[in-house]
């Protein structure tokens, strides 16, 4: 519930206006002169491409930082020594900046529209932030207890809540169809799935050709693309990638009368906890006629051998069936052919190839498949 509602709460965004005979951005910052000599850095939120933009170094109680961004978007400011991060979308405009010292989020910025919409959107989750928070403690001391009916209803207590503060989320990205700000929490409600792909694409449609244009812009256009391609009802995409023997391996040239796409990872707790009911299901439905390929996003920058990894992964959880893998993480090009944003995930395909169902684990996993070939 916490890791939930964290991927909500930190939504943070991107975008501009740009000022007359002005060729870059300016940010003008002015802090309590404890922080003299302390380094800035402005580095880019988006988790691919985290690129150091600028930085600079407090000097009698002010900083500056400029530059030129070929379109706004959103960046860290972290300030050493100064708790917290701030995010700030980042346009060819000069903006102001008063620092506060005790916690960078409640510094004030003037001179963005974009900024301005983005503190609505971090106002708004503030409720949510603070009744999280009060839950948070219940759900702990529920769990300690063993107290399973209890943990339920706050569940379901946060659920209520984050789907009413998603709502209020929707409208305001409806009224701010000009701002990249906007698309930025629209980028995020597709990435947790927050928002059905027919209303995103709506919002999507309705937004200015500035704000499409962006980096985000683009983003929510592939996810949106994805989500209809990979939507149940739509006939599988095909891939292919090399098996741990380096033999390539197509989808098509495997599927079954029922087939199931497994996104894993050795890494990956929950998949390896999920695998045995998995390998039931196979050992039970293959011979008539259940097939599994199992696409391993191994691949992570902490894995010293991400390929011994995964093949010792296999065998010792005895997964017998198809495995294939570029090993680039979630940088894996069929990973992102399907959107796939966390694992495990799973996709149901019947025998003409059509996705019949997705993310079904457990005994729903094993009721589908003995639906399907039963």
């Amino acid at each position: 519930m916490l890791r939930k509602f964290l991927a909500v709460s930190i939504i943070i965004l991107t975008f501009s206006c740009n000022k007359e005979k002005t060729t870059g951005f300016v940010i003008n910052g002015t802090i309590n002169a404890s922080a003299n000599g302390k380094k800035v850095t402005l580095i880019k939120a988006d988790m691919k491409n985290q690129e150091l933009l600028d930085s600079t170094t407090v000097t009698n109680g002010k900083l500056v930082l400029d530059g030129l961004v070929e379109t706004p978007d959103i960046y860290v400011l972290s300030i050493e020594g100064v708790n917290g991060k701030m995010p700030i979308v980042v346009e060819n405009t000069e903006m102001t900046i008063s620092f506060d010292t005790d916690t960078l989020l409640n510094s004030q910025i003037t001179g963005s529209k974009e900024n301005d919409v983005l503190k609505e959107f971090l106002e708004l989750s503030k409720p949510l932030q603070k009744k999280n928070m009060s839950l948070a403690g219940e759900f702990r001391a529920a769990q300690s207890e063993g107290d399973t009916v209890k943990m339920k209803e706050l569940r379901e207590t946060f659920n209520t809540l984050l789907e009413e503060t998603n709502e209020k989320n929707i409208a305001l990205i409806e009224k701010h169809n000009d701002k990249v700000t906007s698309a930025a929490f629209l980028d995020n409600l597709l990435t947790t799935k927050a928002i059905e792909t027919k209303k995103a694409q709506e919002i999507y449609n309705s937004y200015t050709d500035d704000v499409k244009n962006s980096r985000l812009g683009k983003s929510i256009n592939e996810k949106i693309e994805v989500a209809i391609v990979t939507a149940e009802g739509s006939i599988a995409p095909n891939f292919s990638a090399k098996n741990p023997e380096g033999k390539t391996i197509a989808l098509n040239d495997i599927k079954g009368k029922a087939t199931i796409i497994d996104f894993w990872a050795a890494w990956c707790g929950p998949c390896r906890k999920e695998n045995p009911n998995v390998v039931k299901v196979y050992n039970k439905y293959h011979d008539k006629g259940l097939e599994i390929i199992s696409v391993s996003l191994d691949g992570t920058p902490r894995q010293k051998d991400a390929k011994a990894a995964w093949i010792e992964a296999i065998e010792k959880d005895n997964l017998t069936w198809h495995h294939v893998s570029n090993l680039q993480y979630f940088n894996d090009p069929i990973a992102k052919q399907y959107n796939i944003q966390a694992i495990p995930a799973t996709f149901i395909l019947d025998a003409e190839g059509k996705i019949v169902a997705k993310n079904l684990r457990g005994q729903e996993l094993e009721d589908k498949i003995a639906e399907m070939l039963n």
